[in-house]
């Protein structure tokens, strides 16, 4: 599960208050911002306009360190007036160098508006598709993932997950045997709550997962303790829901300017400071923040590009400034 705020007052103070950029088209990412200063994804100093990208540990892949959630936002069924900033947000997704989008029977018509937006923009081949099995039992299993195959048009899966841990042993044996048929690349768990992370844990013990998705922000940092160091140790990659917090981080920040010091790792926003900070973690493998509102896609995408606050000192007085 990944969520964002719908279009809000708050979230648009919260951008106007950044470095007013955004009207000036710098979140394009070979427009007026120039080349960037590659960090993680190529190393310290390396200068180019592609956006951050990631490997994913079990395979040496490497995919965009943002990519997108459809919870809630995609789940607008037959709604052809609410489609279609939906469709503009896919395409700025993909325009700015995105790839990585994550679905589930648990979203509603998510999938099945995915999969038409997609298939209307031809894109379909540009994307890393990830989508979940949430029911119990092997055949109902079977059934929910070929549905949802169908509804995404797509005859293989990137990466399929056991949403929420739900029958994980059944579901596992069977997108065992898939991935060696190859229809599905790669494995994972999925859990979207803090208090749930003991049992993430020992799932993650498990020599057949490739990818593990948690909630994991600056409102929720509970994942720092344990479980991306493990997930390191273990090889791993690490799928983020909630980067930024529900929305609840914009109404942290209500009211407050940017500080000045945030340009040192190429922050223009408060989606780019919440973002930028997650994606400093060198454990985390990709965010997949959700919106509806374009603008916002444009704004969270610009959190890909240029430094990231690498350095422990910087991450703590981002913590501290935002608590503060």
């Amino acid at each position: 599960m990944s969520q964002d705020i719908s279009p809000s007052i708050t979230r648009r103070e919260a951008l106007a208050r950044g470095v007013g950029l955004l009207a000036a088209g710098v979140f394009f990412p070979h427009g007026v911002f120039g080349p960037r200063v590659l960090s993680a994804s190529g190393g310290p100093g390396i200068v180019g306009p592609e956006i951050l990208t990631r490997a994913i540990p079990s395979s040496g892949e490497r995919i965009p360190a943002l990519g997108m959630g459809t919870w809630q936002t995609f789940d607008v069924g037959e709604d052809t007036s609410a489609r279609e900033p939906l469709r503009e947000v896919l395409r700025i997704f993909v325009e700015m160098g995105g790839s990585a989008v994550d679905a589930s029977p648990m979203y509603g018509t998510s999938e099945e508006v995915l999969g038409d937006l997609a298939a209307e923009l031809g894109i379909q081949d540009d994307l890393w598709w990830a989508t979940k099995v949430w029911t119990e039992g092997a055949p109902e299993g079977v059934a929910q993932m070929e549905e949802s195959m169908g509804l995404l048009r797509r005859p293989r899966i990137e990466l399929m997950q056991v949403h929420n841990l739900v029958d994980t042993e059944t579901h596992l044996a069977t997108l065992e045997a898939w991935k060696e048929e190859g229809r599905i690349d790669y494995i994972g768990i999925t859990r979207s709550q803090s208090r749930a992370f003991p049992e993430v844990e020992r799932w993650m013990d498990d020599e057949r997962l490739d990818f593990i998705q948690i909630n994991y922000s600056m409102a929720e940092r509970e994942a720092e303790d344990r479980i991306l160091p493990k997930a390191a140790e273990r090889g791993l990659a690490v799928m983020l829901n909630r980067p930024l917090g529900g929305g609840a981080l914009f109404g942290a920040v209500e009211g407050r300017e940017l500080p000045d010091w945030a340009a040192e790792f190429d922050c223009h926003s408060w989606s780019q400071f919440f973002l930028k900070y997650v994606l400093g973690h060198p454990a985390v493998t990709c965010a997949i923040p959700a919106t509806s509102n374009p603008v916002h896609m444009r704004d969270n995408m610009a959190a890909g590009y240029g430094r990231l606050p690498e350095d422990p000192a910087i991450r703590r007085r981002m913590v501290e400034y935002l608590e503060g």
